[in-house]
């Protein structure tokens, strides 16, 4: 049964073909601040584990605040990061009012402000708040099997009733990688894109 799992998925492969996952909102937190919204020693608990291996979504909780509004109940993803992370969608920025920038995950420098507030306290971050790029995960095997490297642009045509074609879409190469394309509700929405969906990469 492996064997031929894995015939699918190098043939889905060498196709160019990836699965599409959507992201929603959610905040990364260094551990400092992991203690100050949640107390001294405070530890993520692992409620389930995400695609990206080692990656859990974690049972904590807080809610993000800014000028026009707040979210409630906002996921916190773990491990804990070297920066604090929040990453919304377009939408969730106007309804918050929050300026945020589009960014690769882990840039946050000068990026939007916004305000976190849990069960033990509150943190404002000058700068975290981003609207993730669009992007696909692959490991070098893969990549080199769709003839990508990493940090290259490209084109995801999404496959469904609603078809359309991404642009501006990063590559990111690693070998911890689990191959997925990640988009927000905003972008999802637009294709339809529900339950299982495949994505064309067009170079």
């Amino acid at each position: 049964m492996e064997q031929i799992v894995q015939t699918v998925l190098n043939a889905m492969f060498r196709a160019g073909l990836v699965e599409v996952e959507i992201s929603a909102r959610h905040v990364h937190l260094t551990e400092t601040d992991l203690e100050l919204l949640f107390g001294k020693g405070a530890k993520l608990t692992p409620k389930r584990p995400l695609s990206q291996p080692g990656q859990f979504l974690s049972e904590e909780r807080v809610t993000v605040i800014g000028p026009k509004g707040r979210k409630e109940r906002t996921a916190v993803l773990g491990p804990v990061r070297p920066a604090t992370q929040i990453e919304l969608s377009q939408s969730d920025c106007v309804e918050l009012g929050v300026k945020a920038p589009v960014r690769e995950s882990g840039n946050v420098k000068g990026s939007g402000s916004i305000t976190i507030e849990g069960p033990c306290g509150s943190i404002t971050v000058s700068e975290g708040a981003i609207i993730a790029q669009r992007h696909v995960h692959l490991t070098p095997d893969v990549a080199s099997i769709m003839g990508v490297t990493d940090k290259q642009i490209v084109g995801v045509e999404v496959l469904t009733e609603r078809p359309l074609v991404y642009r501006d879409v990063l590559i990111r190469v690693s070998d911890k990688a689990a191959c997925r394309m990640h988009i927000d509700f905003d972008e999802a929405n637009a294709a339809l894109v529900s339950g299982f969906t495949l994505g064309r990469i067009v170079k």
